[in-house]
This record gives C-alpha cells, structure tokens and sequence, in this order.
C-alpha cells in the first residue's frame, strides 16, 4: 500500500511539473492578448467616439469650438491609454506607471476644465486585486483566469461609462439625460429598449421615457451611447481574434489536466483511508 501511495505522489508531482508548463504558456499567451486587446480597446473607442459625434450627434459636435473638440479627443485617447495599462494588471506585478496621462499637449482653456478633469478618472477603483495564484494548482489557474476575465469585461464596461460622461460633460451627449438612463442603456436586452442596427460598440437604442420630466420630448427616446464589447473588439481585429483562438487551445489542455489532478487527488486519498483503517484496525 505505501508503494502505492508513492507511485501515486510521484504521478501527482509529474502532472504538477506538466501543469506549471501549461501555466506559463497561458500567462504568455494572455500577456500577448491583453497587450493587443488594450492597442485595440483604444482604436475602438476612438472609432465609437467618432461616429457618435459624426452621426449620433454632429450639432452638438460642431458647437464645440475647436479647443473644446481637441480637449475633447485628446481626454478620449487619455481613457483608451488608462484602460490599455489596466487591461495588463493581472499579468505584470510591477506598477504600470500613472504619468502616462500628463504625457503631450496640456493646452489648459478657461471654459475646458470639466473635458480636461474628466479625463483624469480613473478606471481602477472598482476593480479588485490581483493575486498570485499557484501555477501547480489547476483549480487556483481556473480561478485566476476567471476573475481576469471578469476584471477584463469591468474595464470595458467602466471605460464606455466614463467615455459617455466625457462626452456628455463636453455637450455632445444631451446633458439633460439622467446618468440612470446612461447606465440602463448598456442593459441592451431590457424589454423596454429596442436594439437597432449600426456602428460596432455603439448602443442605438429606443427607449421609452416614462418620467415627463427628465426629458422635454415625452415618449420614445432615441439614445446613442459607447457600449465597448469584447465580442465586436475581437472580431474586428484578426491578431486578437488570433491570440483569443490560441487562449482557449491551451485552457483545453488545462481543463483535461486538472480533471486528471483531481482524479490523482482521489485515488491518494482513497490509498491513504485504506492505510489509516488497516493501520488502526484490530481483532477483537
């Protein structure tokens, strides 16, 4: 029974080895993904930008004077840079660095201080720690790329919400939308907004206004908001659609490993019960 119970350890330690392989093959691989995904992140969002103020709302747009529309997409790149360097939390443990959004022109207009002070939000606060998990583990691995995941989805979300007061703070988005209505708009699903065709990462939606008040026009509402998706992102971009491919090949290869860890982990613990009860067992 000891001889079995070592064989069974020695298996144990062959798989951890094997695992740990796989590890840093999927920490370089969402290293690489996250990288791209933040090149991306900021292409999109320049691009939802544009077609908002270009076909959502080009009056308001074009009542901004030129400073304010500089103010206005420079504070736009300064979000896509912040959210970039964030996509990267979970896989760099050193500090990214926050100087980052101090970098270029500082043009300070008198009438431009809610454009410039919005892009100074940061992205960060509603996102949990990383932690370190143990490569050897498969279950900690699972759990580490969950919440990357997770955390990943959180940056999109809260960079599409501070996007939308930017603009809004700048005067391109009406500014007698409630933020409620802003934050229910990314609900694209609800029964009481009609999803309609249009620009990636953009919601184009019609909502029903039950509260007179908020608005002047009674009714329906047509809404034009950033909504960033991770799905659009990707297929939009073949090196992330890529990289995403190659993600998934290697966590079937860790799935497959971690059911074999825990069928080992069973068998162990079934071979040292059936020493402990011959061991504690006697004939009356």
């Amino acid at each position: 029974m000891a001889r079995a119970i070592e064989r069974i350890e020695q298996d144990i330690a062959a798989l951890k080895e094997t695992i740990r392989a796989i590890a840093l093959e999927l920490q370089t691989a969402y290293a690489s993904y996250l990288a791209t995904l933040g090149l991306a992140v900021r292409k999109q969002l320049i691009l939802a930008s544009y077609h908002l103020c270009t076909q959502g709302y080009p009056e308001n747009f074009l009542h901004l004077s030129l400073n304010q529309r500089q103010q206005l997409q420079q504070a736009i790149r300064k979000l896509g840079q912040l959210a970039a360097e964030q996509l990267l939390i979970y896989i760099k443990s050193e500090e990214t660095g926050g100087d980052e959004g101090d970098e270029g022109d500082g043009g300070d207009g008198g009438d431009e201080e809610n454009v410039t002070s919005s892009s100074s939000v940061t992205l960060d606060k509603s996102i949990p720690e990383p932690f370190t998990p143990d490569t050897s583990n498969p279950i900690e691995l699972a759990t580490w790329q969950q919440k990357l995941e997770e955390v990943t989805q959180e940056i999109l979300k809260k960079l599409s919400h501070d996007a939308n007061l930017l603009l809004q703070k700048a005067g391109v988005l009406p500014k007698k939308l409630p933020e409620p209505i802003l934050a229910a708009a990314a609900a694209a699903s609800e029964a009481s907004a009609e999803v309609m065709p249009g620009p990636p990462n953009l919601l184009n939606l019609v909502i029903e206004i039950e509260n007179e008040q908020q608005l002047e026009d009674s009714g329906l509402t047509q809404i034009m908001a950033i909504n960033l998706r991770l799905g659009e992102i990707e297929f939009a971009d073949v090196t992330l659609s890529s990289e995403r491919r190659q993600i998934r090949n290697i966590l079937v290869q860790l799935n497959k490993l971690g059911r074999e860890y825990q069928k080992k982990h069973r068998e162990r613990a079934i071979a040292e019960a059936e020493a402990a009860w011959r061991s504690s067992w006697f004939e009356d």
